[in-house]
Protein backbone atom coordinates (compact mmCIF):
# COMPACT_ATOMS: atom_id res chain seq x y z
CA UNK A 1 0.00 0.00 0.00
CA UNK A 2 1.33 3.44 -0.96
CA UNK A 3 2.39 6.16 1.00
CA UNK A 4 0.16 9.53 0.54
CA UNK A 5 2.51 12.18 -0.73
CA UNK A 6 -0.17 15.15 -0.38
CA UNK A 7 -3.25 15.61 1.37
CA UNK A 8 -6.23 17.54 -0.05
CA UNK A 9 -8.99 18.71 2.01
CA UNK A 10 -12.50 19.58 0.20
CA UNK A 11 -14.73 22.28 1.95
CA UNK A 12 -18.64 22.01 1.11
CA UNK A 13 -21.71 23.12 2.13
CA UNK A 14 -24.42 25.64 2.44
CA UNK A 15 -23.76 28.98 1.18
CA UNK A 16 -23.81 31.37 4.33
CA UNK A 17 -22.49 28.22 6.55
CA UNK A 18 -18.94 29.62 7.04
CA UNK A 19 -17.32 28.18 4.30
CA UNK A 20 -15.22 30.75 3.32
CA UNK A 21 -13.73 31.20 7.08
CA UNK A 22 -12.72 27.73 6.84
CA UNK A 23 -10.99 28.30 3.50
CA UNK A 24 -9.15 31.05 5.21
CA UNK A 25 -8.57 29.17 8.03
CA UNK A 26 -6.49 26.26 6.54
CA UNK A 27 -4.69 29.28 3.85
CA UNK A 28 -3.36 30.35 7.55
CA UNK A 29 -2.15 26.53 8.43
CA UNK A 30 -0.55 27.18 5.12
CA UNK A 31 -2.55 25.06 2.57
CA UNK A 32 -2.44 26.36 -1.04
CA UNK A 33 -6.19 26.84 -1.04
CA UNK A 34 -8.71 27.79 -4.12
CA UNK A 35 -12.44 28.56 -3.96
CA UNK A 36 -14.75 27.35 -6.17
CA UNK A 37 -12.97 24.66 -8.20
CA UNK A 38 -14.94 23.12 -10.78
CA UNK A 39 -15.47 19.09 -9.45
CA UNK A 40 -14.00 17.79 -12.67
CA UNK A 41 -10.35 19.31 -12.01
CA UNK A 42 -9.93 17.76 -8.53
CA UNK A 43 -7.75 15.11 -10.39
CA UNK A 44 -5.98 16.74 -12.21
CA UNK A 45 -4.93 20.08 -9.97
CA UNK A 46 -3.56 17.30 -7.43
CA UNK A 47 -1.80 15.42 -9.90
CA UNK A 48 -0.08 18.82 -11.26
CA UNK A 49 0.66 20.36 -7.95
CA UNK A 50 1.62 17.46 -6.01
CA UNK A 51 4.72 16.70 -8.93
CA UNK A 52 5.85 19.94 -9.49
CA UNK A 53 5.61 21.96 -6.11
CA UNK A 54 6.43 20.14 -3.17
CA UNK A 55 5.36 22.97 -1.34
CA UNK A 56 1.73 22.19 -2.19
CA UNK A 57 1.21 19.21 -1.55
CA UNK A 58 -1.07 20.10 1.35
CA UNK A 59 -4.33 21.92 -1.09
CA UNK A 60 -7.23 22.82 0.44
CA UNK A 61 -10.85 23.63 -2.36
CA UNK A 62 -13.72 24.61 -1.97
CA UNK A 63 -16.53 22.64 -3.79
CA UNK A 64 -20.19 24.01 -3.60
CA UNK A 65 -23.50 24.51 -5.56
CA UNK A 66 -22.29 26.57 -8.14
CA UNK A 67 -20.19 23.19 -9.41
CA UNK A 68 -22.37 21.96 -12.43
CA UNK A 69 -25.03 19.41 -10.59
CA UNK A 70 -24.19 16.70 -12.66
CA UNK A 71 -20.30 16.74 -11.79
CA UNK A 72 -21.18 16.96 -8.09
CA UNK A 73 -22.94 13.53 -8.56
CA UNK A 74 -19.73 11.93 -9.55
CA UNK A 75 -17.74 13.68 -6.86
CA UNK A 76 -17.22 9.81 -5.47
CA UNK A 77 -15.79 8.58 -8.52
CA UNK A 78 -13.41 12.16 -8.18
CA UNK A 79 -12.29 10.99 -4.44
CA UNK A 80 -11.28 7.47 -5.69
CA UNK A 81 -8.85 9.37 -8.69
CA UNK A 82 -7.51 11.84 -6.17
CA UNK A 83 -6.28 8.70 -4.07
CA UNK A 84 -4.73 6.93 -6.82
CA UNK A 85 -2.41 10.30 -7.38
CA UNK A 86 -1.19 9.87 -3.77
CA UNK A 87 -3.29 11.91 -2.25
CA UNK A 88 -4.97 11.37 1.36
CA UNK A 89 -8.60 13.58 1.70
CA UNK A 90 -10.75 14.92 3.96
CA UNK A 91 -14.20 16.31 2.78
CA UNK A 92 -15.56 18.54 5.85
CA UNK A 93 -19.24 19.91 4.97
CA UNK A 94 -21.06 22.71 6.66
CA UNK A 95 -24.54 22.31 7.41
CA UNK A 96 -26.41 25.33 9.32
CA UNK A 97 -30.51 25.30 10.13
CA UNK A 98 -32.58 27.58 7.27
CA UNK A 99 -33.52 29.69 10.21
CA UNK A 100 -30.16 30.63 10.42
CA UNK A 101 -29.25 31.16 7.03
CA UNK A 102 -32.12 33.25 6.11
CA UNK A 103 -31.41 35.44 9.11
CA UNK A 104 -27.25 35.86 7.89
CA UNK A 105 -28.17 36.45 4.07
CA UNK A 106 -30.29 39.15 5.54
CA UNK A 107 -27.79 40.67 7.29
CA UNK A 108 -25.49 40.33 4.94
CA UNK A 109 -27.90 41.31 2.39
CA UNK A 110 -25.81 38.40 -0.02
CA UNK A 111 -27.57 36.61 -2.84
CA UNK A 112 -27.90 33.07 -2.69
CA UNK A 113 -25.87 31.65 -5.62
CA UNK A 114 -30.01 30.05 -6.69
CA UNK A 115 -32.15 32.80 -5.73
CA UNK A 116 -33.04 33.45 -9.12
CA UNK A 117 -36.17 33.23 -11.59
CA UNK A 118 -38.40 34.35 -8.80
CA UNK A 119 -37.12 31.55 -6.41
CA UNK A 120 -37.29 32.56 -2.70
CA UNK A 121 -34.69 32.01 -0.17
CA UNK A 122 -36.08 29.45 1.43
CA UNK A 123 -36.76 27.39 -1.62
CA UNK A 124 -33.03 28.17 -2.94
CA UNK A 125 -31.76 26.49 0.23
CA UNK A 126 -33.80 24.06 -0.13
CA UNK A 127 -32.71 23.10 -3.42
CA UNK A 128 -29.27 23.59 -2.38
CA UNK A 129 -29.54 20.49 0.00
CA UNK A 130 -30.30 18.47 -2.38
CA UNK A 131 -27.87 19.07 -4.94
CA UNK A 132 -24.62 19.06 -2.03
CA UNK A 133 -26.75 15.57 -0.99
CA UNK A 134 -23.56 13.31 -3.10
CA UNK A 135 -21.04 15.64 -0.89
CA UNK A 136 -22.90 15.18 2.24
CA UNK A 137 -23.02 11.90 2.18
CA UNK A 138 -19.32 11.31 1.96
CA UNK A 139 -18.23 13.92 4.26
CA UNK A 140 -15.63 13.03 6.72
CA UNK A 141 -17.03 15.10 8.63
CA UNK A 142 -20.29 17.38 9.08
CA UNK A 143 -20.13 20.48 10.99
CA UNK A 144 -23.43 22.29 12.19
CA UNK A 145 -22.27 25.81 12.30
CA UNK A 146 -26.00 26.99 13.33
CA UNK A 147 -24.52 27.79 16.73
CA UNK A 148 -20.83 29.07 16.30
CA UNK A 149 -19.34 32.67 15.98
CA UNK A 150 -16.07 33.03 13.55
CA UNK A 151 -13.76 31.91 16.37
CA UNK A 152 -15.14 28.44 17.32
CA UNK A 153 -15.50 27.41 13.55
CA UNK A 154 -11.82 28.41 13.37
CA UNK A 155 -11.32 26.22 16.31
CA UNK A 156 -13.26 23.30 14.75
CA UNK A 157 -11.36 23.48 11.84
CA UNK A 158 -8.13 23.24 13.65
CA UNK A 159 -9.26 20.38 15.46
CA UNK A 160 -10.42 18.48 12.66
CA UNK A 161 -6.96 19.06 10.45
CA UNK A 162 -4.37 19.36 13.11
CA UNK A 163 -5.57 19.59 16.42
CA UNK A 164 -6.47 15.68 16.67
CA UNK A 165 -3.00 14.27 15.23
CA UNK A 166 -0.39 16.30 17.41
CA UNK A 167 0.20 17.12 20.52
CA UNK A 168 1.10 21.04 19.92
CA UNK A 169 -1.56 23.53 21.16
CA UNK A 170 -2.82 25.35 18.21
CA UNK A 171 -2.80 29.10 19.62
CA UNK A 172 -4.75 31.73 18.30
CA UNK A 173 -3.87 35.68 19.05
CA UNK A 174 -7.05 37.98 18.92
CA UNK A 175 -7.05 41.67 19.35
CA UNK A 176 -9.67 43.23 20.11
CA UNK A 177 -11.45 46.55 21.71
CA UNK A 178 -12.50 47.10 24.96
CA UNK A 179 -15.55 48.98 24.41
CA UNK A 180 -17.14 46.27 22.28
CA UNK A 181 -16.01 43.56 25.70
CA UNK A 182 -13.79 40.91 25.60
CA UNK A 183 -14.01 37.71 23.23
CA UNK A 184 -15.84 35.42 25.46
CA UNK A 185 -13.50 32.91 24.27
CA UNK A 186 -10.15 33.99 25.62
CA UNK A 187 -8.30 31.62 28.09
CA UNK A 188 -5.73 34.81 28.82
CA UNK A 189 -6.67 38.50 28.10
CA UNK A 190 -3.92 41.56 28.36
CA UNK A 191 -4.61 45.13 28.95
CA UNK A 192 -2.38 47.31 26.64
CA UNK A 193 -4.80 50.48 27.31
CA UNK A 194 -1.04 51.33 29.81
CA UNK A 195 0.56 51.28 26.70
CA UNK A 196 1.76 54.84 24.78
CA UNK A 197 -1.49 55.12 21.94
CA UNK A 198 -0.69 56.04 18.57
CA UNK A 199 -4.51 57.25 18.15
CA UNK A 200 -3.24 60.59 19.37
CA UNK A 201 -0.93 60.55 16.43
CA UNK A 202 -2.30 62.32 13.43
CA UNK A 203 -0.17 60.56 11.15
CA UNK A 204 -0.47 57.35 12.87
CA UNK A 205 -4.32 57.60 13.54
CA UNK A 206 -5.99 55.93 9.99
CA UNK A 207 -3.60 53.47 10.30
CA UNK A 208 -3.10 49.91 12.27
CA UNK A 209 -0.85 47.96 14.17
CA UNK A 210 -0.06 45.92 11.07
CA UNK A 211 1.55 48.91 9.32
CA UNK A 212 5.16 49.39 9.49
CA UNK A 213 4.93 53.38 10.25
CA UNK A 214 2.86 52.19 13.99
CA UNK A 215 5.62 49.04 14.21
CA UNK A 216 8.28 51.43 13.85
CA UNK A 217 6.63 54.00 16.79
CA UNK A 218 5.96 50.54 19.01
CA UNK A 219 9.70 48.81 18.60
CA UNK A 220 11.23 52.39 19.63
CA UNK A 221 8.90 52.97 22.65
CA UNK A 222 11.11 51.23 26.08
CA UNK A 223 7.33 50.32 28.08
CA UNK A 224 6.00 48.68 25.03
CA UNK A 225 9.29 46.28 24.15
CA UNK A 226 9.23 45.19 28.18
CA UNK A 227 5.59 44.42 27.76
CA UNK A 228 6.22 42.66 25.27
CA UNK A 229 9.06 40.98 26.44
CA UNK A 230 7.50 39.71 29.27
CA UNK A 231 4.29 38.31 27.48
CA UNK A 232 6.15 36.20 25.64
CA UNK A 233 8.05 34.88 28.54
CA UNK A 234 4.88 34.19 29.97
CA UNK A 235 3.49 32.01 26.97
CA UNK A 236 6.70 30.59 26.18
CA UNK A 237 6.65 29.24 29.99
CA UNK A 238 3.00 27.87 30.16
CA UNK A 239 2.41 27.09 26.39
CA UNK A 240 4.49 23.65 27.37
CA UNK A 241 2.11 23.00 30.55
CA UNK A 242 -1.16 23.09 28.20
CA UNK A 243 0.40 20.95 26.04
CA UNK A 244 1.32 18.28 28.58
CA UNK A 245 -2.40 18.45 29.33
CA UNK A 246 -3.08 17.30 25.89
CA UNK A 247 -4.91 21.02 25.49
CA UNK A 248 -5.64 21.28 21.85
CA UNK A 249 -6.60 25.12 21.60
CA UNK A 250 -5.27 28.50 23.16
CA UNK A 251 -6.75 31.61 23.27
CA UNK A 252 -4.34 34.74 23.77
CA UNK A 253 -6.61 38.02 23.80
CA UNK A 254 -4.99 41.61 23.84
CA UNK A 255 -7.34 44.48 24.21
CA UNK A 256 -6.76 48.49 23.65
CA UNK A 257 -9.01 51.04 23.52
CA UNK A 258 -10.19 50.94 19.94
CA UNK A 259 -9.09 47.95 18.99
CA UNK A 260 -6.67 49.10 16.38
CA UNK A 261 -2.78 49.81 17.11
CA UNK A 262 -1.60 48.68 20.71
CA UNK A 263 -3.59 45.07 20.67
CA UNK A 264 -3.12 44.44 16.85
CA UNK A 265 0.47 45.11 17.38
CA UNK A 266 0.98 42.62 20.32
CA UNK A 267 -0.86 40.53 18.95
CA UNK A 268 0.81 40.32 15.69
CA UNK A 269 4.32 40.46 17.24
CA UNK A 270 3.50 37.21 19.60
CA UNK A 271 2.24 35.28 16.04
CA UNK A 272 5.87 36.29 15.22
CA UNK A 273 7.47 34.96 18.05
CA UNK A 274 6.10 31.58 18.51
CA UNK A 275 6.50 31.11 14.38
CA UNK A 276 10.48 32.03 14.97
CA UNK A 277 10.55 29.49 17.90
CA UNK A 278 8.79 26.45 15.11
CA UNK A 279 5.55 26.48 15.93
CA UNK A 280 3.12 26.48 12.77
CA UNK A 281 -0.08 25.56 14.90
CA UNK A 282 -0.32 29.78 15.27
CA UNK A 283 -3.39 32.33 13.91
CA UNK A 284 -4.29 35.78 14.69
CA UNK A 285 -7.36 37.64 14.20
CA UNK A 286 -7.85 40.95 14.53
CA UNK A 287 -11.62 41.56 15.40
CA UNK A 288 -12.06 45.16 14.89
CA UNK A 289 -10.20 45.29 11.95
CA UNK A 290 -11.89 42.25 10.35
Amino acid sequence: MSVASGHLVIVSGLSGSGKTVALRTLEDLGFYCIDNLPAMLLPSLVSDLGSHDQRRQRIAVSIDVRNLTSDLGLIGNLLTDVHKAGFETTLIYFDTEDAVLIKRFSETRRRHPLSMNGMSLSDAIGAERKQLRPLAALADTVIDTSQMNVHQLRKRVLDEIQGQAQTAVSILFESFAYRKGVPADADFVFDARCLPNPHWIPALRPLSGKDPPVSEFFDADASTQAYRTQVMAFIDTWLPRFEAETRSYLTVAFGCTGGRHRSVYLAEAMAKHCHALGRDKVMVYHRELE
